[in-house]
């Protein structure tokens, strides 16, 4: 049974992303060796990568015409793709399915993947996930930076209480914690 892992960067606030969409010059205060390792263990270790629509249309447009060349990139465009969306049927990057019922085919694919299921940035899709009791694990690397405005990544909802299993500061000051959720009582 494959493990449902969130990915994220998040900054001291709780914004994933500044004001406008796309706005991750934040990630810049994170980004090193220790997180390019992480990124590569991913791609080595990766049965399907997961987006909501609009993550999956920036990642798409970033890795599909990157200039550089390297592993990272070669994984963001080969490993399974899933998209999660009610407003996209098909998709023309490179061995990516889309679907409309993202919390039914990521139960499905839970069952029968042996490789964790990533799913990066999308912070509705993950909203969903949690709230439907997949996600085994939430990953984020805290940046040390207060933006004041932005898009949250946690939704305003239930309360969703958390284990911690690991914390690692970083090189550069982020700190990269896993956690596990709670069952619902």
């Amino acid at each position: 049974m494959a493990k449902v892992i969130i990915w994220n960067l998040v900054t001291l606030d709780g914004f994933f992303e500044g004001e406008k969409k796309w706005d991750l010059d934040f990630h810049n205060r994170a980004w090193g060796p220790e997180l390019e390792a992480l990124s590569s263990d991913f791609g080595k270790t990766a049965g399907l990568l997961v987006f909501g629509r609009i993550t999956y249309e920036g990642m798409k447009a970033y890795w599909t015409s990157a200039e550089e060349e390297g592993e990272v990139k070669t994984y963001m465009n080969a490993l399974p793709k899933l998209v999660g969306s009610r407003t996209i049927a098909s998709s023309d990057w490179n061995n990516t399915a889309v679907t409309a019922d993202i919390v039914g085919e990521i139960s499905r694919r839970k069952q029968t993947l042996d490789k964790p299921i990533y799913i990066f940035g999308s912070a509705v899709l993950c909203d969903a996930l949690l709230a439907a009791g997949l996600v085994d694990e939430v990953m984020l690397a805290i940046v040390p930076v207060q933006l004041g405005k932005g898009t949250p990544f946690f939704k305003h909802g239930a309360r969703r209480d958390f284990d911690l299993s690991e914390a690692k500061p970083l090189s550069n000051g982020a700190v990269l914690a896993r956690y596990a959720p709670q069952s619902a009582a």
